[in-house]
Protein backbone atom coordinates (compact mmCIF):
# COMPACT_ATOMS: atom_id res chain seq x y z
CA UNK A 1 0.00 0.00 0.00
CA UNK A 2 0.93 3.57 -0.75
CA UNK A 3 0.28 6.40 1.66
CA UNK A 4 -1.71 9.39 -0.15
CA UNK A 5 -1.62 12.95 1.41
CA UNK A 6 -5.12 14.69 0.97
CA UNK A 7 -4.89 18.25 1.61
CA UNK A 8 -8.12 20.07 1.99
CA UNK A 9 -7.89 23.43 -0.15
CA UNK A 10 -9.92 26.51 -1.21
CA UNK A 11 -10.99 27.32 -4.66
CA UNK A 12 -9.17 30.52 -5.29
CA UNK A 13 -6.19 32.05 -6.78
CA UNK A 14 -3.03 31.05 -6.23
CA UNK A 15 -3.75 28.29 -4.07
CA UNK A 16 -1.91 25.31 -6.03
CA UNK A 17 1.07 27.43 -6.10
CA UNK A 18 1.15 27.86 -2.49
CA UNK A 19 0.57 24.33 -1.34
CA UNK A 20 3.49 23.51 -4.12
CA UNK A 21 5.43 26.19 -2.94
CA UNK A 22 5.37 24.90 1.10
CA UNK A 23 6.51 21.35 -0.46
CA UNK A 24 9.13 22.64 -2.18
CA UNK A 25 10.97 24.44 0.67
CA UNK A 26 10.80 21.71 2.11
CA UNK A 27 12.28 19.53 -0.44
CA UNK A 28 8.79 16.98 -0.41
CA UNK A 29 9.35 15.66 -4.19
CA UNK A 30 5.71 15.47 -5.58
CA UNK A 31 5.64 11.98 -7.63
CA UNK A 32 1.34 11.70 -8.22
CA UNK A 33 -1.37 14.17 -7.97
CA UNK A 34 -4.64 14.56 -8.61
CA UNK A 35 -7.12 17.62 -7.40
CA UNK A 36 -10.98 17.16 -7.02
CA UNK A 37 -12.69 20.26 -6.98
CA UNK A 38 -16.00 22.12 -6.56
CA UNK A 39 -17.02 26.02 -7.05
CA UNK A 40 -15.79 26.43 -2.88
CA UNK A 41 -13.13 24.00 -2.34
CA UNK A 42 -10.97 21.00 -3.87
CA UNK A 43 -9.48 17.81 -2.02
CA UNK A 44 -5.72 18.07 -3.30
CA UNK A 45 -4.43 14.21 -3.20
CA UNK A 46 -0.82 13.51 -3.47
CA UNK A 47 1.92 11.00 -3.45
CA UNK A 48 4.80 12.05 -2.18
CA UNK A 49 8.57 11.21 -1.19
CA UNK A 50 8.34 11.61 2.49
CA UNK A 51 4.59 11.82 3.13
CA UNK A 52 5.88 12.58 7.36
CA UNK A 53 8.11 15.18 6.23
CA UNK A 54 5.03 16.77 3.96
CA UNK A 55 3.21 16.11 6.79
CA UNK A 56 5.14 18.48 8.77
CA UNK A 57 5.84 21.02 6.39
CA UNK A 58 1.65 21.41 6.01
CA UNK A 59 0.96 21.50 9.49
CA UNK A 60 3.42 24.29 10.20
CA UNK A 61 1.75 26.36 7.59
CA UNK A 62 -2.13 25.46 9.03
CA UNK A 63 -2.87 23.47 6.19
CA UNK A 64 -5.23 20.46 6.91
CA UNK A 65 -3.88 17.01 5.78
CA UNK A 66 -4.93 13.74 6.21
CA UNK A 67 -3.38 10.27 4.98
CA UNK A 68 -4.96 7.45 3.26
CA UNK A 69 -3.67 4.21 2.11
CA UNK A 70 -4.14 3.27 -1.33
CA UNK A 71 -2.79 1.04 -4.15
CA UNK A 72 -0.31 1.42 -7.12
CA UNK A 73 -1.00 -1.24 -9.96
CA UNK A 74 1.12 -1.49 -13.16
CA UNK A 75 -0.66 -2.16 -16.03
CA UNK A 76 0.57 -2.77 -19.70
CA UNK A 77 0.81 0.59 -21.63
CA UNK A 78 -1.20 -0.29 -24.12
CA UNK A 79 -5.35 -0.48 -24.95
CA UNK A 80 -6.94 -3.01 -22.66
CA UNK A 81 -4.44 -2.32 -19.40
CA UNK A 82 -6.40 -0.46 -16.93
CA UNK A 83 -9.57 -2.54 -18.25
CA UNK A 84 -7.74 -6.05 -17.21
CA UNK A 85 -6.97 -4.99 -13.69
CA UNK A 86 -10.41 -2.78 -13.27
CA UNK A 87 -12.14 -5.85 -14.47
CA UNK A 88 -10.20 -8.21 -12.04
CA UNK A 89 -11.45 -6.14 -8.96
CA UNK A 90 -14.72 -5.79 -10.52
CA UNK A 91 -15.36 -9.71 -10.95
CA UNK A 92 -14.11 -9.84 -7.22
CA UNK A 93 -16.43 -7.62 -5.87
CA UNK A 94 -14.25 -5.03 -5.15
CA UNK A 95 -15.16 -1.19 -5.99
CA UNK A 96 -12.85 1.67 -6.64
CA UNK A 97 -14.04 4.60 -5.22
CA UNK A 98 -11.49 7.12 -7.30
CA UNK A 99 -8.02 6.39 -9.24
CA UNK A 100 -5.65 8.53 -11.10
CA UNK A 101 -2.29 7.92 -13.22
CA UNK A 102 1.37 9.41 -13.13
CA UNK A 103 4.44 8.90 -14.13
CA UNK A 104 7.12 6.72 -13.55
CA UNK A 105 10.14 6.15 -16.00
CA UNK A 106 9.90 2.47 -17.01
CA UNK A 107 8.94 1.30 -20.23
CA UNK A 108 6.04 -0.23 -21.42
CA UNK A 109 4.30 -0.12 -18.04
CA UNK A 110 1.98 2.37 -16.67
CA UNK A 111 1.12 3.26 -13.08
CA UNK A 112 -2.64 4.03 -11.72
CA UNK A 113 -3.52 5.50 -8.17
CA UNK A 114 -6.76 3.03 -6.71
CA UNK A 115 -8.70 3.87 -3.61
CA UNK A 116 -10.57 0.49 -3.21
CA UNK A 117 -13.13 -0.55 -0.88
CA UNK A 118 -11.19 -3.58 0.85
CA UNK A 119 -6.85 -3.04 -0.01
CA UNK A 120 -5.85 -5.93 1.22
CA UNK A 121 -8.43 -8.19 -0.65
CA UNK A 122 -7.45 -6.37 -3.72
CA UNK A 123 -3.76 -6.54 -3.38
CA UNK A 124 -4.03 -10.48 -3.31
CA UNK A 125 -6.61 -10.74 -6.17
CA UNK A 126 -4.30 -8.72 -8.56
CA UNK A 127 -0.96 -10.46 -7.40
CA UNK A 128 -2.69 -14.18 -8.09
CA UNK A 129 -3.98 -12.33 -11.26
CA UNK A 130 -0.48 -11.26 -12.71
CA UNK A 131 -0.81 -7.76 -12.25
CA UNK A 132 2.23 -5.89 -10.62
CA UNK A 133 1.23 -4.01 -7.22
CA UNK A 134 4.24 -1.91 -6.85
CA UNK A 135 5.51 -1.45 -3.26
CA UNK A 136 5.45 1.98 -1.57
CA UNK A 137 9.61 1.96 -2.14
CA UNK A 138 9.26 1.11 -5.53
CA UNK A 139 7.02 4.17 -6.46
CA UNK A 140 8.37 6.51 -4.13
CA UNK A 141 11.89 6.52 -5.74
Amino acid sequence: MIQQLSVFIENKKGRLAYITKVLAQAGIDIKAMSVADTSDFGILRLIVDDPKAAIGAFEKEGIAVSLTDVLAVGVEDAPGGLARAANTLWGNGISVEYAYAFMKREKDIAYIILRVDDNERAIKVLKENGISVPSEQEIRY
